[in-house]
Protein backbone atom coordinates (compact mmCIF):
# COMPACT_ATOMS: atom_id res chain seq x y z
CA UNK A 1 0.00 0.00 0.00
CA UNK A 2 3.11 2.66 0.67
CA UNK A 3 4.57 1.68 -2.29
CA UNK A 4 1.90 2.08 -3.86
CA UNK A 5 1.12 5.35 -2.84
CA UNK A 6 4.62 6.53 -3.71
CA UNK A 7 4.50 5.60 -6.69
CA UNK A 8 1.31 7.58 -7.02
CA UNK A 9 3.17 10.92 -5.73
CA UNK A 10 6.02 10.13 -8.11
CA UNK A 11 4.35 10.48 -11.21
CA UNK A 12 1.86 13.04 -9.68
CA UNK A 13 5.26 14.65 -9.13
CA UNK A 14 6.44 14.60 -12.67
CA UNK A 15 3.32 15.85 -14.08
CA UNK A 16 3.52 18.82 -12.24
CA UNK A 17 7.03 19.19 -13.46
CA UNK A 18 6.64 18.83 -16.86
CA UNK A 19 3.65 21.04 -16.67
CA UNK A 20 5.59 23.92 -14.90
CA UNK A 21 8.00 23.79 -17.43
CA UNK A 22 5.88 23.82 -20.27
CA UNK A 23 3.22 26.18 -19.88
CA UNK A 24 6.68 28.60 -18.82
CA UNK A 25 7.58 27.79 -22.33
CA UNK A 26 3.99 28.25 -24.24
CA UNK A 27 4.00 31.42 -22.25
CA UNK A 28 7.34 32.76 -23.15
CA UNK A 29 6.63 31.48 -26.98
CA UNK A 30 3.35 33.22 -26.73
CA UNK A 31 3.82 36.69 -25.32
CA UNK A 32 7.06 37.17 -27.03
CA UNK A 33 6.32 35.94 -30.43
CA UNK A 34 3.11 37.50 -30.90
CA UNK A 35 4.20 41.06 -29.12
CA UNK A 36 7.35 40.72 -31.88
CA UNK A 37 5.15 39.91 -34.76
CA UNK A 38 2.68 42.80 -34.33
CA UNK A 39 5.61 45.00 -33.82
CA UNK A 40 7.15 43.71 -36.67
CA UNK A 41 3.92 44.05 -38.56
CA UNK A 42 3.76 48.05 -37.72
CA UNK A 43 7.63 48.43 -38.51
CA UNK A 44 8.04 45.91 -41.92
CA UNK A 45 4.89 47.72 -43.26
CA UNK A 46 6.70 50.93 -42.15
CA UNK A 47 9.64 50.05 -44.48
CA UNK A 48 7.63 48.99 -47.37
CA UNK A 49 5.94 52.38 -47.12
CA UNK A 50 9.28 53.96 -47.34
CA UNK A 51 10.23 51.77 -50.89
CA UNK A 52 6.69 52.72 -52.40
CA UNK A 53 7.89 56.40 -51.59
CA UNK A 54 11.41 55.86 -52.96
CA UNK A 55 9.83 54.50 -55.98
CA UNK A 56 7.10 57.06 -56.83
CA UNK A 57 9.70 59.66 -56.18
CA UNK A 58 12.36 58.41 -58.44
CA UNK A 59 9.11 57.97 -61.25
CA UNK A 60 8.03 61.83 -60.42
CA UNK A 61 11.91 62.44 -60.79
CA UNK A 62 12.65 60.91 -63.45
CA UNK A 63 9.55 62.25 -65.20
CA UNK A 64 10.35 66.41 -64.21
CA UNK A 65 13.98 65.64 -65.83
CA UNK A 66 12.76 64.31 -69.33
CA UNK A 67 9.89 67.34 -69.34
CA UNK A 68 12.92 69.89 -68.78
CA UNK A 69 15.06 68.15 -71.06
CA UNK A 70 12.41 68.49 -74.03
CA UNK A 71 12.31 71.78 -73.03
CA UNK A 72 15.18 72.95 -73.33
CA UNK A 73 15.55 71.01 -76.59
CA UNK A 74 12.11 73.19 -77.93
CA UNK A 75 13.72 76.10 -77.39
CA UNK A 76 16.97 75.26 -80.06
CA UNK A 77 16.80 77.26 -83.37
CA UNK A 78 16.97 74.35 -84.83
CA UNK A 79 13.50 73.44 -84.64
CA UNK A 80 11.68 76.43 -83.77
CA UNK A 81 12.82 77.58 -87.59
CA UNK A 82 12.10 74.58 -90.01
CA UNK A 83 13.29 75.59 -92.80
CA UNK A 84 16.30 73.23 -92.79
CA UNK A 85 14.01 70.38 -91.60
CA UNK A 86 17.11 68.02 -92.28
CA UNK A 87 18.76 69.37 -89.32
CA UNK A 88 15.96 69.17 -87.30
CA UNK A 89 15.20 65.70 -87.96
CA UNK A 90 18.64 64.75 -87.36
CA UNK A 91 18.61 66.50 -84.01
CA UNK A 92 15.88 64.02 -83.31
CA UNK A 93 17.08 60.80 -84.63
CA UNK A 94 20.19 62.00 -82.14
CA UNK A 95 18.43 62.74 -79.35
CA UNK A 96 16.71 59.46 -79.74
CA UNK A 97 19.82 56.95 -79.48
CA UNK A 98 20.89 58.83 -76.79
CA UNK A 99 17.88 58.19 -74.54
CA UNK A 100 16.31 55.04 -75.96
CA UNK A 101 13.78 54.80 -73.69
CA UNK A 102 12.19 57.75 -75.68
CA UNK A 103 9.79 55.67 -78.41
CA UNK A 104 9.24 58.13 -80.60
CA UNK A 105 9.93 62.11 -81.05
CA UNK A 106 8.53 64.03 -83.37
CA UNK A 107 8.27 67.85 -84.59
CA UNK A 108 4.61 69.09 -86.23
CA UNK A 109 3.36 72.39 -88.12
CA UNK A 110 1.07 74.22 -86.28
CA UNK A 111 -1.83 72.49 -88.06
CA UNK A 112 -0.50 69.16 -86.34
CA UNK A 113 1.46 67.62 -89.50
CA UNK A 114 4.67 65.76 -88.87
CA UNK A 115 7.64 67.52 -90.51
CA UNK A 116 10.40 65.52 -88.61
CA UNK A 117 10.42 62.34 -86.27
CA UNK A 118 12.82 60.13 -85.03
CA UNK A 119 13.18 57.32 -87.55
CA UNK A 120 10.91 59.01 -89.77
CA UNK A 121 7.95 56.98 -87.98
CA UNK A 122 4.71 58.95 -88.68
CA UNK A 123 6.40 61.34 -91.39
CA UNK A 124 3.57 63.51 -92.86
CA UNK A 125 0.90 62.07 -91.07
CA UNK A 126 -1.81 64.65 -89.47
CA UNK A 127 -1.76 64.38 -85.30
CA UNK A 128 -4.39 67.23 -85.22
CA UNK A 129 -6.60 64.97 -83.12
CA UNK A 130 -4.27 63.29 -80.49
CA UNK A 131 -3.58 64.65 -77.35
CA UNK A 132 -0.36 64.66 -77.77
CA UNK A 133 -1.06 67.56 -79.93
CA UNK A 134 -4.33 69.24 -79.44
CA UNK A 135 -3.38 69.85 -75.60
CA UNK A 136 0.17 71.26 -75.73
CA UNK A 137 -0.45 74.17 -78.44
CA UNK A 138 -0.28 76.59 -75.14
CA UNK A 139 1.39 74.87 -72.52
CA UNK A 140 3.36 72.02 -71.54
CA UNK A 141 1.36 68.54 -71.88
CA UNK A 142 1.80 65.11 -69.93
CA UNK A 143 -0.26 62.59 -70.55
CA UNK A 144 -1.08 59.68 -68.51
CA UNK A 145 -0.05 55.82 -69.70
CA UNK A 146 -2.06 55.01 -72.70
CA UNK A 147 -1.60 52.75 -75.79
CA UNK A 148 -0.91 54.50 -79.28
CA UNK A 149 -2.14 51.84 -81.61
CA UNK A 150 -0.71 53.65 -85.00
CA UNK A 151 3.00 53.68 -83.53
CA UNK A 152 2.79 50.61 -82.17
CA UNK A 153 3.10 49.16 -84.87
CA UNK A 154 5.34 50.70 -86.59
CA UNK A 155 7.51 50.24 -83.58
CA UNK A 156 9.64 46.24 -83.09
CA UNK A 157 7.89 44.70 -80.23
CA UNK A 158 9.91 41.23 -80.11
CA UNK A 159 7.57 40.28 -76.45
CA UNK A 160 4.54 41.08 -78.81
CA UNK A 161 2.38 42.45 -75.97
CA UNK A 162 0.83 45.77 -75.88
CA UNK A 163 2.98 48.74 -75.94
CA UNK A 164 2.41 51.34 -74.00
CA UNK A 165 3.56 55.07 -73.63
CA UNK A 166 3.84 57.97 -71.98
CA UNK A 167 3.03 61.16 -73.71
CA UNK A 168 5.52 64.53 -73.37
CA UNK A 169 4.70 67.62 -75.98
CA UNK A 170 5.09 70.92 -75.71
CA UNK A 171 4.44 74.26 -78.28
CA UNK A 172 7.26 75.82 -80.17
CA UNK A 173 6.82 79.45 -80.89
CA UNK A 174 8.45 81.98 -83.17
CA UNK A 175 10.12 85.17 -81.50
CA UNK A 176 7.05 86.50 -82.06
CA UNK A 177 4.99 84.44 -79.64
CA UNK A 178 3.08 82.82 -82.12
CA UNK A 179 2.76 79.04 -82.84
CA UNK A 180 5.15 77.19 -84.99
CA UNK A 181 4.48 73.60 -84.01
CA UNK A 182 4.77 71.61 -81.36
CA UNK A 183 7.72 69.32 -79.90
CA UNK A 184 6.25 65.55 -78.86
CA UNK A 185 7.44 62.62 -77.66
CA UNK A 186 6.26 59.03 -76.71
CA UNK A 187 8.25 57.86 -73.74
CA UNK A 188 7.94 53.78 -73.13
CA UNK A 189 6.38 52.71 -70.01
CA UNK A 190 9.11 49.65 -70.01
CA UNK A 191 11.06 52.81 -68.18
CA UNK A 192 9.11 52.53 -65.37
CA UNK A 193 9.52 48.85 -65.01
CA UNK A 194 12.80 49.01 -65.12
CA UNK A 195 12.96 51.52 -62.37
CA UNK A 196 11.15 49.28 -60.17
CA UNK A 197 13.95 46.46 -61.08
CA UNK A 198 16.81 48.50 -60.31
CA UNK A 199 14.94 49.48 -57.36
CA UNK A 200 13.78 46.13 -55.61
CA UNK A 201 15.91 43.31 -57.03
CA UNK A 202 18.56 43.74 -54.56
CA UNK A 203 15.44 43.77 -51.90
CA UNK A 204 13.66 40.83 -53.05
CA UNK A 205 17.11 39.05 -51.99
CA UNK A 206 16.59 39.99 -48.41
CA UNK A 207 12.59 40.53 -48.32
CA UNK A 208 11.54 37.08 -50.46
CA UNK A 209 7.61 37.64 -52.52
CA UNK A 210 8.45 41.36 -52.54
CA UNK A 211 6.46 42.82 -55.60
CA UNK A 212 5.51 46.60 -56.71
CA UNK A 213 2.57 47.91 -58.22
CA UNK A 214 1.73 51.21 -59.73
CA UNK A 215 -1.47 52.16 -59.94
CA UNK A 216 -3.25 55.04 -61.59
CA UNK A 217 -5.26 57.88 -60.51
CA UNK A 218 -8.70 55.71 -61.13
CA UNK A 219 -7.53 52.54 -59.46
CA UNK A 220 -6.34 50.87 -62.37
CA UNK A 221 -3.01 48.53 -61.92
CA UNK A 222 -0.67 50.14 -64.34
CA UNK A 223 2.69 48.52 -63.81
CA UNK A 224 2.77 44.71 -61.55
CA UNK A 225 1.83 40.75 -61.56
CA UNK A 226 0.99 40.15 -65.33
CA UNK A 227 -2.68 39.37 -64.13
CA UNK A 228 -3.35 42.26 -62.76
CA UNK A 229 -2.25 45.02 -65.18
CA UNK A 230 -5.08 47.24 -66.53
CA UNK A 231 -7.42 45.77 -63.54
CA UNK A 232 -8.67 47.99 -60.54
CA UNK A 233 -6.94 47.03 -57.70
CA UNK A 234 -9.53 45.80 -55.37
CA UNK A 235 -8.10 47.02 -51.93
CA UNK A 236 -8.19 50.86 -50.40
CA UNK A 237 -4.76 52.72 -50.93
CA UNK A 238 -3.75 54.25 -47.59
CA UNK A 239 -0.98 56.65 -48.73
CA UNK A 240 -1.16 59.35 -45.29
CA UNK A 241 1.41 60.76 -43.82
CA UNK A 242 3.56 58.12 -41.31
CA UNK A 243 1.43 54.96 -42.38
CA UNK A 244 3.07 51.85 -40.86
CA UNK A 245 1.41 49.49 -44.20
CA UNK A 246 -1.44 47.10 -43.33
CA UNK A 247 -2.15 43.24 -43.91
CA UNK A 248 -4.89 42.45 -46.13
CA UNK A 249 -6.47 40.16 -48.39
CA UNK A 250 -5.88 40.50 -51.77
CA UNK A 251 -7.84 39.36 -55.11
CA UNK A 252 -5.85 36.21 -55.76
CA UNK A 253 -6.63 34.81 -51.76
CA UNK A 254 -3.32 35.77 -50.05
CA UNK A 255 -2.59 37.65 -47.12
CA UNK A 256 -0.02 40.34 -47.68
CA UNK A 257 1.80 43.09 -45.73
CA UNK A 258 1.76 46.17 -48.16
CA UNK A 259 2.70 49.94 -48.12
CA UNK A 260 2.39 52.47 -50.15
CA UNK A 261 3.08 56.12 -51.12
CA UNK A 262 0.85 58.33 -53.70
CA UNK A 263 2.76 60.59 -56.53
CA UNK A 264 2.55 64.47 -55.29
CA UNK A 265 4.91 65.92 -58.24
CA UNK A 266 8.23 67.41 -58.18
CA UNK A 267 9.91 70.58 -58.67
CA UNK A 268 7.13 71.93 -60.45
CA UNK A 269 6.07 68.85 -61.84
CA UNK A 270 2.36 68.47 -60.97
CA UNK A 271 2.62 64.62 -60.92
CA UNK A 272 -0.03 61.95 -62.86
CA UNK A 273 -1.61 60.79 -59.61
CA UNK A 274 -0.31 57.52 -59.61
CA UNK A 275 -0.09 55.36 -56.31
CA UNK A 276 2.84 53.14 -55.55
CA UNK A 277 2.21 49.68 -53.73
CA UNK A 278 5.28 47.78 -52.03
CA UNK A 279 3.69 44.17 -51.03
CA UNK A 280 5.06 40.74 -49.19
CA UNK A 281 2.57 37.85 -48.63
CA UNK A 282 2.15 37.57 -45.01
CA UNK A 283 3.88 34.22 -44.28
CA UNK A 284 7.25 35.70 -45.46
CA UNK A 285 7.13 38.89 -43.85
CA UNK A 286 6.75 36.97 -40.58
CA UNK A 287 8.42 33.71 -41.10
CA UNK A 288 11.54 34.58 -39.06
CA UNK A 289 9.09 35.32 -35.84
CA UNK A 290 6.92 32.52 -36.59
CA UNK A 291 9.87 30.45 -36.54
CA UNK A 292 11.39 31.51 -33.75
CA UNK A 293 8.40 31.19 -31.53
CA UNK A 294 7.94 27.87 -33.16
CA UNK A 295 11.53 26.99 -31.48
CA UNK A 296 11.19 28.32 -27.81
CA UNK A 297 7.37 25.94 -28.19
CA UNK A 298 9.30 23.21 -29.10
CA UNK A 299 12.11 23.14 -26.79
CA UNK A 300 9.58 24.02 -24.25
CA UNK A 301 8.17 20.45 -24.84
CA UNK A 302 11.36 18.82 -25.27
CA UNK A 303 12.65 20.11 -21.48
CA UNK A 304 9.34 18.91 -20.30
CA UNK A 305 10.03 15.88 -21.37
CA UNK A 306 13.37 15.86 -19.80
CA UNK A 307 12.17 17.37 -16.71
CA UNK A 308 9.09 14.63 -16.40
CA UNK A 309 11.48 12.05 -16.21
CA UNK A 310 14.32 13.47 -13.91
CA UNK A 311 11.23 14.38 -11.48
CA UNK A 312 9.88 10.74 -11.59
CA UNK A 313 13.66 9.84 -10.74
CA UNK A 314 14.73 12.10 -7.83
CA UNK A 315 10.93 13.03 -6.30
CA UNK A 316 11.29 11.28 -3.23
CA UNK A 317 13.63 13.62 -1.99
CA UNK A 318 12.96 16.84 -4.18
CA UNK A 319 9.13 16.96 -2.62
CA UNK A 320 9.78 20.44 -0.84
CA UNK A 321 12.56 22.15 -2.89
CA UNK A 322 10.68 21.83 -5.81
CA UNK A 323 7.74 23.68 -3.98
CA UNK A 324 10.28 26.49 -4.04
CA UNK A 325 11.01 26.52 -7.89
CA UNK A 326 7.21 25.88 -8.68
CA UNK A 327 6.30 28.83 -6.44
CA UNK A 328 9.45 30.87 -8.14
CA UNK A 329 8.15 29.98 -11.73
CA UNK A 330 4.63 30.85 -10.98
CA UNK A 331 5.09 34.06 -10.06
CA UNK A 332 7.52 34.25 -12.86
CA UNK A 333 4.73 33.42 -15.02
CA UNK A 334 2.73 35.81 -13.69
CA UNK A 335 5.24 39.07 -14.63
CA UNK A 336 7.38 39.13 -11.34
CA UNK A 337 10.60 40.19 -11.96
CA UNK A 338 12.18 36.70 -10.14
CA UNK A 339 14.89 34.35 -10.90
CA UNK A 340 14.81 30.32 -10.30
CA UNK A 341 16.88 29.80 -6.76
CA UNK A 342 19.53 28.04 -7.20
CA UNK A 343 19.61 25.24 -4.27
CA UNK A 344 22.25 23.19 -2.73
CA UNK A 345 21.84 19.81 -1.40
CA UNK A 346 20.86 16.64 -2.81
CA UNK A 347 22.29 16.51 -6.18
CA UNK A 348 19.42 15.91 -7.92
CA UNK A 349 17.38 19.27 -6.49
CA UNK A 350 20.42 21.46 -7.43
CA UNK A 351 20.45 19.69 -11.21
CA UNK A 352 17.13 20.88 -10.99
CA UNK A 353 17.22 24.36 -10.31
CA UNK A 354 20.01 24.92 -12.96
CA UNK A 355 18.57 23.34 -15.77
CA UNK A 356 15.32 25.40 -15.27
CA UNK A 357 17.79 28.83 -14.57
CA UNK A 358 18.75 27.66 -18.14
CA UNK A 359 15.94 27.23 -19.80
CA UNK A 360 14.71 30.94 -18.40
CA UNK A 361 18.08 32.44 -19.62
CA UNK A 362 17.53 30.06 -23.01
CA UNK A 363 13.89 31.63 -23.51
CA UNK A 364 15.31 35.36 -22.81
CA UNK A 365 18.14 34.74 -25.77
CA UNK A 366 15.21 33.85 -28.11
CA UNK A 367 13.61 36.70 -27.11
CA UNK A 368 16.98 39.34 -27.58
CA UNK A 369 16.89 36.84 -31.30
CA UNK A 370 13.83 38.45 -31.86
CA UNK A 371 14.48 41.92 -30.95
CA UNK A 372 17.35 41.69 -33.70
CA UNK A 373 14.61 40.66 -36.16
CA UNK A 374 12.91 43.56 -35.17
CA UNK A 375 16.27 46.01 -35.28
CA UNK A 376 16.47 45.69 -39.17
CA UNK A 377 13.26 47.65 -39.86
CA UNK A 378 15.15 51.05 -38.32
CA UNK A 379 17.76 50.58 -40.42
CA UNK A 380 18.07 52.32 -43.87
CA UNK A 381 19.32 49.79 -46.86
CA UNK A 382 21.46 51.76 -48.60
CA UNK A 383 23.79 53.80 -45.94
CA UNK A 384 23.61 51.90 -43.06
CA UNK A 385 22.16 54.49 -40.94
CA UNK A 386 19.02 54.85 -39.16
CA UNK A 387 16.01 55.32 -40.99
CA UNK A 388 13.22 57.92 -40.67
CA UNK A 389 11.54 54.68 -37.91
CA UNK A 390 14.53 54.78 -36.05
CA UNK A 391 14.55 58.86 -35.20
CA UNK A 392 10.35 58.37 -34.69
CA UNK A 393 11.50 55.75 -32.13
CA UNK A 394 14.39 58.20 -30.87
CA UNK A 395 11.98 61.03 -30.08
CA UNK A 396 9.60 58.98 -28.10
CA UNK A 397 11.76 57.49 -26.01
CA UNK A 398 13.24 60.74 -25.28
CA UNK A 399 9.48 62.46 -24.69
CA UNK A 400 9.33 59.59 -22.20
CA UNK A 401 12.29 60.30 -20.18
CA UNK A 402 11.68 61.24 -16.31
CA UNK A 403 14.04 64.07 -16.02
CA UNK A 404 13.86 67.19 -19.07
CA UNK A 405 15.06 65.95 -22.09
CA UNK A 406 18.53 67.42 -23.19
CA UNK A 407 19.22 70.55 -25.48
CA UNK A 408 19.81 69.43 -29.46
CA UNK A 409 20.54 70.99 -32.01
CA UNK A 410 18.56 69.77 -35.41
CA UNK A 411 20.27 69.81 -38.52
CA UNK A 412 18.43 69.01 -41.93
CA UNK A 413 21.53 68.52 -44.99
CA UNK A 414 21.06 67.99 -48.62
CA UNK A 415 23.18 66.94 -50.72
CA UNK A 416 24.62 69.29 -53.36
CA UNK A 417 25.62 67.83 -56.96
CA UNK A 418 24.28 64.18 -55.98
CA UNK A 419 21.59 64.31 -58.91
CA UNK A 420 24.43 64.70 -62.00
CA UNK A 421 26.13 62.37 -60.52
CA UNK A 422 23.20 59.38 -60.54
CA UNK A 423 22.44 60.41 -63.71
CA UNK A 424 26.00 59.99 -65.50
CA UNK A 425 27.16 57.02 -63.32
CA UNK A 426 23.99 55.22 -62.14
CA UNK A 427 22.35 54.27 -59.13
CA UNK A 428 24.70 51.94 -57.92
CA UNK A 429 27.68 54.38 -58.00
CA UNK A 430 25.35 57.01 -56.44
CA UNK A 431 24.24 54.22 -53.62
CA UNK A 432 28.32 53.75 -53.31
CA UNK A 433 28.27 57.79 -53.06
CA UNK A 434 25.21 57.81 -50.15
CA UNK A 435 27.29 54.81 -48.12
CA UNK A 436 30.41 57.14 -48.09
CA UNK A 437 28.37 59.59 -47.29
CA UNK A 438 27.09 57.67 -44.29
CA UNK A 439 30.10 56.51 -43.39
CA UNK A 440 31.26 60.50 -42.80
CA UNK A 441 28.56 61.74 -40.90
CA UNK A 442 29.06 59.12 -38.46
CA UNK A 443 32.68 59.97 -38.49
CA UNK A 444 31.49 64.30 -38.13
CA UNK A 445 29.23 63.47 -34.80
CA UNK A 446 30.09 62.76 -30.84
CA UNK A 447 28.41 59.66 -29.03
CA UNK A 448 25.01 61.03 -28.18
CA UNK A 449 23.90 62.05 -31.17
CA UNK A 450 22.23 60.20 -33.94
CA UNK A 451 22.51 60.61 -37.88
CA UNK A 452 19.77 59.60 -39.79
CA UNK A 453 18.77 58.97 -43.46
CA UNK A 454 15.50 61.24 -44.34
CA UNK A 455 15.14 59.80 -47.79
CA UNK A 456 16.68 60.28 -51.55
CA UNK A 457 20.08 62.48 -50.66
CA UNK A 458 18.08 64.35 -47.69
CA UNK A 459 19.85 63.45 -43.91
CA UNK A 460 19.18 64.69 -40.41
CA UNK A 461 21.54 65.12 -37.49
CA UNK A 462 20.73 65.76 -33.80
CA UNK A 463 23.59 67.02 -31.93
CA UNK A 464 22.99 66.40 -28.23
CA UNK A 465 24.73 69.72 -26.37
CA UNK A 466 26.71 69.31 -23.71
CA UNK A 467 26.69 71.99 -20.61
CA UNK A 468 27.83 75.17 -21.50
CA UNK A 469 27.44 74.70 -25.23
CA UNK A 470 25.24 76.75 -27.63
CA UNK A 471 24.66 77.76 -31.40
CA UNK A 472 28.41 78.84 -31.46
CA UNK A 473 29.39 75.08 -31.37
CA UNK A 474 25.92 73.74 -33.92
CA UNK A 475 27.89 76.21 -36.40
CA UNK A 476 31.39 75.10 -35.82
CA UNK A 477 29.56 71.16 -36.10
CA UNK A 478 27.99 72.38 -39.76
CA UNK A 479 31.05 73.99 -40.69
CA UNK A 480 33.02 70.73 -40.04
CA UNK A 481 30.05 68.53 -42.16
CA UNK A 482 30.43 70.91 -44.96
CA UNK A 483 34.39 70.37 -45.50
CA UNK A 484 34.42 67.25 -44.60
CA UNK A 485 31.53 65.90 -47.37
CA UNK A 486 33.64 68.43 -49.68
CA UNK A 487 36.22 66.17 -49.98
CA UNK A 488 36.47 63.97 -53.27
CA UNK A 489 35.50 60.47 -52.97
CA UNK A 490 36.68 57.86 -55.44
CA UNK A 491 34.47 56.20 -57.79
CA UNK A 492 33.54 54.44 -60.95
CA UNK A 493 37.76 55.25 -61.51
CA UNK A 494 37.46 58.38 -60.79
CA UNK A 495 37.16 61.79 -58.18
CA UNK A 496 33.96 62.70 -57.87
CA UNK A 497 33.27 66.11 -55.73
CA UNK A 498 29.92 66.88 -54.11
CA UNK A 499 28.76 69.35 -51.42
CA UNK A 500 25.81 69.48 -49.14
CA UNK A 501 23.92 72.15 -47.59
CA UNK A 502 22.65 72.60 -44.02
CA UNK A 503 19.72 74.50 -42.58
CA UNK A 504 19.95 73.92 -38.61
CA UNK A 505 17.83 75.29 -35.59
CA UNK A 506 18.00 74.78 -31.20
CA UNK A 507 15.65 72.14 -29.89
CA UNK A 508 15.06 72.97 -26.46
CA UNK A 509 11.68 72.17 -26.01
CA UNK A 510 8.32 71.69 -27.61
CA UNK A 511 7.42 69.18 -30.79
CA UNK A 512 10.56 67.81 -32.33
CA UNK A 513 8.01 67.96 -35.58
CA UNK A 514 8.06 71.78 -35.17
CA UNK A 515 11.87 71.93 -34.73
CA UNK A 516 12.57 70.11 -37.91
CA UNK A 517 10.45 72.44 -40.00
CA UNK A 518 12.66 74.84 -38.61
CA UNK A 519 15.50 73.74 -39.99
CA UNK A 520 13.80 72.53 -43.25
CA UNK A 521 12.76 75.88 -44.01
CA UNK A 522 16.74 77.47 -42.99
CA UNK A 523 17.76 74.70 -45.67
CA UNK A 524 15.41 75.69 -48.40
CA UNK A 525 16.75 79.40 -47.71
CA UNK A 526 20.19 77.43 -47.76
CA UNK A 527 19.98 76.13 -51.02
CA UNK A 528 18.27 79.87 -52.61
CA UNK A 529 21.57 81.55 -51.40
CA UNK A 530 24.02 79.36 -53.10
CA UNK A 531 24.16 76.03 -51.62
CA UNK A 532 27.34 74.73 -49.51
CA UNK A 533 26.18 76.76 -46.17
CA UNK A 534 24.54 76.53 -43.55
CA UNK A 535 21.19 78.74 -42.54
CA UNK A 536 20.39 78.81 -38.93
CA UNK A 537 16.96 79.45 -37.74
CA UNK A 538 16.32 82.50 -35.64
CA UNK A 539 12.53 83.24 -34.13
CA UNK A 540 11.63 86.51 -34.50
CA UNK A 541 11.95 88.84 -31.94
CA UNK A 542 15.30 87.24 -29.82
CA UNK A 543 18.71 86.88 -30.90
CA UNK A 544 21.67 84.32 -29.29
CA UNK A 545 24.16 86.09 -27.61
CA UNK A 546 26.56 87.31 -30.88
CA UNK A 547 24.74 84.79 -33.47
CA UNK A 548 23.60 85.72 -36.65
CA UNK A 549 20.81 84.37 -38.24
CA UNK A 550 22.69 84.58 -41.95
CA UNK A 551 24.63 81.81 -44.17
CA UNK A 552 27.80 80.73 -42.83
CA UNK A 553 30.13 81.07 -45.63
CA UNK A 554 31.13 77.01 -46.98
Amino acid sequence: MYSLLFQSLRARFAIVVALVVLLLSCIFGAVIGESSISRLKEQTGRQLSEYAYSMVDRLDRDMSSRAKGLTVLSQLEALRNTADIDQARALLDHLSEQFPSYSWIGLTDAQGKVLASTDGLLLGADISKRPVFSNAREQTFIGDVHEAVMLAKLLPNPSGEAMKFVDISMPINNDAGQLTGVLAAHLSWEWAAEVGRSLFEPLQKRLPGLEFLVISKDGTVLLGPKEMIGKPVGIALHTGGGQSGSVERWQDGRLYLAGAAQSVGVDGYPGLGWTVITRQPAEAAFAQAHSLRNEILLWGGILSIVFAIIGWIVAGILTGPVNLIADAAARLSEGADVSIPLLKGAREVETLSIAIRHLVDSLTRKGGQLALVEGIAYRDVVTGLPNRAALDKYIEALGSEVQAPPEFGVLCLDLDGFKPVNDRFGHAVGDELLREVGTRLLSAVREGDIAVRHGGDEFVLLLRLRTGESLDNLQSAAQRIIAKLAEPVLLAGEPIKIGCSIGATLWTSGDFTAALAQADAALYRAKRAGKSQAMFHQSSGSTAPGIEAEALAP
